[in-house]
């Protein structure tokens, strides 16, 4: 039995790939959205040949903001799950350098984002059902040093994510923050990243997929994440700054 249709924004992306597969699996009809859709065709035919479910392309760009709400109001059916990927990881030292290199890493993690899931927000709320997720990060936590542009944005993505659960909590609509920690995908390539710290994507759809079947509101996909950002929340403001994160 085919349910409600899945929107994943940003599904050109290993993890929204992974998402996508997750919830086909679960019997989802989906709905892969991407700047350059054509280019998942061969994603569409196998999740739809391999999960017997209905698999549609739509091209979207998160930061062309005035056409998100033509986006969503020309799908096929108003999604009953939304999971927003979209995000980009930048250079530190290239956004200290280039002013605007940090605004469209801003764009990418923030505004554009909220921007989709506000939308999206009011249609299903006018509805009153629906489930939005938001891919956020363990870096919007606390600002460091290495990554503080990436880190302030997504700070903000999980800020406006609290706040639209909370308004929302009472019109029938769910909201899950998703805080990944590293992952082991395209964005993270050449990075040393330590094994027992990192998720494939797989894990983190299928984490995704369960967090909105049991309505969690804040998942970390491992665990040991949550004490990591409890210990680095807890460091005191005159150590912070001198280590080096």
């Amino acid at each position: 039995m085919t349910q409600g249709p899945v929107l994943i924004i940003g599904a050109a992306s290993d993890i929204g790939r992974a998402t996508a597969h997750a919830f086909a699996a679960k019997g989802h009809a989906i709905q892969l959205a991407a700047r350059n859709s054509a280019r998942l065709a061969a994603d569409q035919t196998d999740i739809a040949v391999r999960y017997g479910v209905s698999v549609t392309l739509h091209d979207c760009d998160a930061l062309a903001t005035e056409s998100h709400a033509g986006f969503v109001d020309s799908l096929p059916e108003l999604p009953q799950i939304a999971v927003c990927v979209v995000g980009v990881l930048g250079d530190q030292a290239q956004n200290e350098r280039d002013i605007q290199a940090a605004v469209a890493v801003m764009r990418a993690n923030y505004e554009g984002p909220a921007s989709l899931l506000a939308v999206l927000a009011n249609r299903f709320e006018r509805r009153g059902t629906g489930t939005l997720v938001g891919i956020s990060s363990v870096a919007g936590i606390r600002g460091r040093a290495s990554n503080y542009v990436y880190g302030s944005a997504k700070a903000g993505f999980t800020a406006f994510l609290s706040g639209l659960r909370n308004r929302l909590a009472k019109k029938g609509v769910h909201v899950v923050t998703v805080l990944p920690g590293f992952v082991n995908t395209q964005m993270t390539a050449g990075m040393d990243l330590p094994a027992k710290l990192t998720a494939e994507p797989q894990e983190v759809g299928e984490a995704i997929a369960r967090a909105v079947a049991k309505g969690r509101n804040i998942i970390y996909v491992r665990p040991i994440w949550q004490i990591i950002m409890l210990i680095i929340r807890h460091i005191p403001e005159a150590v912070f700054k001198k280590l080096s994160l």
